[in-house]
């Protein structure tokens, strides 16, 4: 061997795969012992049914280290000019991000380890998070009521939609939209309604009042300012479409709010919007948190997660997620929305903004934006150009006509991007970064062009007397106690310390795939030419960009059998209804308008039924049998019976009860024959990388979630990105984009940016760079090895209610806690609220089937993390067997009682019948590394039947306490 061998070879120490996959070669030769497997390889052949195993990756480059993919990815950062300023606007907008947000937010593990806060008592610094972005959007909105976030401003205009058509109870089919709306939320809105049956029309501002009142549209959609920047009093348009029975729906900028009216004082039911510009980098299209505030009568219909206030077992203010009901989850087929994922950590980034300016400084940075506009319109009326509009809060738009392209060059010949819209309209969006120096710069190119001195001397237009805002806004203490870096950090702190993310121990919540998300792939979501880069600029200030998509898109191509690959759907949720609308395409174009039955297990996902509906498919349910499986007499029968009109099959592989089903070819073979295509959710794809794919099983289509399988962090509950895979004949139905060729369909558009949430795919990038094509298989055997592991330990203790061939799991179990409730009283839930004491999240808790858990522990938990959840169930077993001996009371149990806080295990009397050690140290390694739950178990019902989202109740408590205290 040469010294360059040796050198070769000593290099692999470097491999990223050992880091991510946690066991070492000796834990695993330990596990497979435990589960009955020799190698592997001989347990992929005992689990995965042989007609289906087999894949090759090796197409796929070669591992690279963390370094390698570091610069390899900073060089593609390079390639995009961020180094051009965009004053494109638009809905996408120059900020500046805090540092101390960006550090302890943005770039902790603490905040985006973190999962979606269903298990409210671990999740109190989140919730109090997003009751802070809630209150703001409130503030600003000028209405009662937000959620917790949305996707994207596109998406958001949409779900108002949804929501105005379900309020009004269809009364109409029609919505009226105001010509001057953004054009990719004017997409997105018109591809939600297709398949609805309902019709879009876009109207001039000046005919808006005339249309709504002879057309009497159930809805009337308003951008405020426009997107060429025009602001207006909404008030007479909005009571024109209430006067007819509908609603008044205005897509916002929250900056503008800080001076302008908002539009809740002109009545309007829905206000929609993106908070990127309060703090979040354009990221070439996202993620972004949108937002949604609604007057307090259609609060049980607004979509999304809502964060409300209750109270928890000990009368101590305490958040949760509020109105559960009324999600997808529930609804079903009935839903009006599919939404899952929202984008909890970019919300909390633009709460945090608000936080840290607070009111005083949110007005001062719109004050200097709103005034450099008025200043550059002066420049540019004395250069000669006429400016469009009179009224406007940060964007010039100037009539340049002939002169339109010699502006816009010489604006970019000069370093800024400025916006080219029809007719000759040349918009310039200021924002925040943009400096005097940049003014002086604008100021040239207008002289330039304009062929006249622009001097910065005197402004011209700008934000009426008449639309100047009057009330306050974000005034609670929150946004006013912070300001000192010492105490912004601080109170950052004090949220994180609440909360359980994988930073601090295992989440083996099944179907949601909580596995590493390393520093390395994270660390290039921060590069300035990966966050600076608007999302419409030329294509050639985006190859880096463009490198990264085609290379990322081609990679998921070799990984599914797929022929193409879209990147524009940013939720799992997106990505199945951009699934269904490419088979809904398909049948269209071949005349099969009757195609529209969607056949769906009962144990799926509850996106998959309301994704369906959203998709203008009617859902019919398919029973499962004894052991999870699609029961397959039922199947054929209605595939029969509906053989006709049959649009489509949606499973999900391995199934929802963590099997790999024998039958999966044979299922899809029975829909093509039918003349359906398959869909196959991916929610399960962590089971299927390297080992089969889910076009070689026969399905058509396939979402990726890429904030699961492929290492984009949950971030709380977001962001998520959730593209597609589909065969050669769906790919012209795949989703395109008005503003930006990224190639698809001109009339389907499922988000609000061409490729999504662009600027967290070098995650995903990194993750299948750094593994290669051996990492990723073994990571995949690794995850159902430890599957396996878990189930093989705590079958004497929980019975595994699933089973695949050869009695094994997939990459999950589903553990039966239901014959605890009849012994000893014991719910699923005291199982779950008393994990939190020995430090874990509980995994899935009564899903898919009622009084369960599904715990998946993924590939990147060591075996010592597995161990000590082990150990944590069995004792908990053995305390619920005390319960059913008699040896522990029924009701006053630590189960029963489960989370104890610290104030309770401190306080001079102690009550219950067992000791403190027991229900705070019941282990010895809790004791070693203790995390104190800040609640106890939150009181659901009391929350929604007092609903309260703001952050009035909690600064009432600490106000109290305070007092106490003194």
């Amino acid at each position: 061997m040469t010294a360059l061998d040796q050198i070769r070879a000593l290099e692999q120490g470097d491999a990223f795969a050992p880091r991510h996959i946690a066991p070492s070669e000796t834990e695993i030769a330990e596990m497979l012992r435990v589960v009955g497997a020799t190698s592997l390889e001989d347990l992929s052949s005992k689990t995965v049914p042989a007609a289906i195993l087999g894949m090759d990756l090796s197409a796929l480059p070669p591992a690279a280290t963390e370094q390698e993919a570091l610069a390899e990815l900073a060089g593609l950062a390079a390639q995009n000019r961020a180094d051009i300023k965009s004053l494109i606007g638009m809905g996408y907008h120059g900020t500046h991000t805090p540092p101390v947000i960006l550090r302890n937010v943005l770039e902790n593990p603490g905040w985006y380890t973190a999962y979606t806060p269903y298990q409210a008592e671990i999740a109190q610094g989140r919730l109090e998070a997003l009751v802070n972005f809630q209150t703001m959007v409130c503030d600003l909105t000028g209405l009662p009521m937000a959620n917790a976030s949305l996707l994207d401003e596109g998406t958001a205009v949409a779900e108002a939609m949804h929501l105005a058509h379900a309020a009004t109870r269809g009364k109409s089919h029609l919505v009226i939209a105001a010509a001057d709306l953004h054009p990719q939320s004017k997409a997105v809105l018109t591809t939600r309604a297709a398949p609805l049956g309902i019709t879009v029309r876009f109207v001039p501002v000046a005919s808006i009042i005339a249309e709504v009142t002879e057309a009497k549209p159930f809805a009337l959609v308003l951008q405020y300012p426009g997107t060429t920047g025009e602001v207006r009093d909404l008030t007479a348009e909005i009571a024109a479409v209430q006067a007819v029975g509908g609603l008044g729906l205005v897509a916002a900028d929250p900056l503008s709010l800080c001076l302008l009216t908002p539009p809740g004082e002109m009545g309007a039911d829905v206000v929609i919007g993106s908070t990127q510009r309060f703090g979040v980098p354009m990221g070439f299209g996202g993620p972004h948190a949108a937002f949604m505030a609604v007057k307090d009568a259609h609060k049980r219909l607004m979509p999304g997660r809502l964060v409300g206030v209750s109270v928890d077992a000990a009368g101590t203010p305490a958040m949760r997620l509020a109105l559960q009901t009324r999600e997808q989850h529930i609804r079903r087929e009935k839903a009006t929305s599919n939404i899952c994922t929202a984008q909890v950590l970019l919300a909390v980034m633009a709460g945090m903004y608000a936080v840290w300016h607070g009111p005083a400084g949110l007005k001062r940075i719109a004050s200097r934006v709103a005034l450099s506009a008025r200043v550059l319109a002066g420049a540019a009326r004395a250069a000669g150009f006429t400016v469009k509009h009179d009224a406007f809060f940060d964007t010039v738009a100037l009539d340049a006509g002939a002169k339109a392209e010699a502006l816009t060059a010489a604006a970019l010949q000069r370093g800024f991007n400025l916006a080219a819209h029809a007719d000759g309209v040349v918009g310039i969006a200021l924002d925040e970064t943009v400096t005097r120096s940049d003014l002086a710069a604008l100021a040239a190119v207008l002289a330039e062009v304009g062929g006249k001195p622009a001097p910065l001397d005197a402004t011209f237009g700008g934000i009426p007397a008449t639309l100047e805002r009057r009330s306050a806004y974000c005034t609670a203490t929150v946004f006013t106690a912070h300001h000192s870096e010492h105490g912004m950090l601080r109170y950052l702190k004090s949220l994180e310390d609440k909360d359980v993310a994988l930073n601090r121990s295992m989440i083996p919540l099944g179907s949601c795939t909580m596995k590493l998300n390393a520093t390395a792939e994270m660390v290039p979501v921060t590069f300035a030419g990966f966050g600076a880069i608007h999302p419409f600029v030329p294509a050639d200030q985006a190859q880096g960009y463009r490198a990264l998509t085609d290379r990322l898109s081609d990679w998921l191509c070799r990984i599914t059998g797929f022929a193409a690959v879209s990147l524009q759907p940013n939720a799992g949720s997106q990505g199945e209804y951009a699934g269904l609308l490419a088979i809904r395409g398909w049948h269209l174009s071949r005349g099969d308008t009757h195609r529209d039955i969607c056949l769906i297990p009962a144990s799926a996902h509850g996106t998959n039924p309301a994704s369906a509906a959203m998709a203008g498919m009617r859902v019919v349910v398919v029973g499962t049998d004894r052991d999870g499986s699609v029961d397959l007499d039922d199947l054929r029968a209605k595939a029969e019976q509906h053989a006709a009109n049959l649009a489509a099959l949606m499973i999900t592989y391995p199934s929802t009860h963590g099997v790999f089903e024998a039958s999966i070819r044979e299922i899809c073979a029975l829909i093509h024959a039918k003349g359906g295509r398959v869909y196959m959710d991916g929610a399960n794809m962590n089971a299927q990388v390297g080992l089969t794919s889910p076009a070689s099983i026969g399905a058509d289509v396939c979402h990726l979630n890429l904030h699961k399988t492929f290492c984009i962090p949950h971030g709380g509950g977001g962001p998520g990105v959730g593209p597609i895979g589909v065969t050669a004949d769906l790919v012209p139905f795949l989703p395109g984009h008005p503003v930006v060729d990224c190639g698809g369909s001109a009339t389907i558009t499922v988000s609000a940016a061409p490729w999504g949430s662009a600027s967290i795919l070098p995650i995903s990038y990194a993750y299948i760079r750094m593994m290669g094509a051996e990492g990723l298989t073994r990571a995949t055997q690794v995850a159902i090895l430890s599957a396996n592991y878990l189930a093989k330990r705590l079958e004497a203790h929980f019975p595994v209610l699933y089973r695949g061939m050869n009695a094994m799991v997939a990459h999950e179990c589903i553990l039966d806690c239901r014959g605890f409730q009849q012994g000893g009283g014991v719910m699923v839930e005291d199982i779950a609220k008393r994990l939190q004491d020995y430090g874990f999240h509980a995994p899935t808790m009564s899903w898919p089937v009622s009084g369960t858990l599904m715990v998946e522990p993924t590939e990147s938990e060591p075996k010592a993390e597995l161990d000590r959840f082990i150990d944590a169930m069995v004792a908990i077993r053995a305390e619920i067997r005390a319960i059913e001996q008699g040896r522990m009371d029924k009701a006053d149990n630590p189960l029963k009682n489960a989370p104890h806080t610290a104030a309770e295990i401190a306080a001079d009397v102690w009550a219950h019948p067992y000791t403190r050690e027991q229900a705070a140290f019941p282990l010895p390694f809790v004791k070693a590394h203790k995390y104190w739950p800040p609640v106890k178990r939150v009181d659901n019902v009391y929350g929604d039947r007092n609903l309260v989202c703001s952050c009035a109740p909690l600064e009432a408590y600490a106000q109290a306490q305070q007092i106490a205290a003194e």
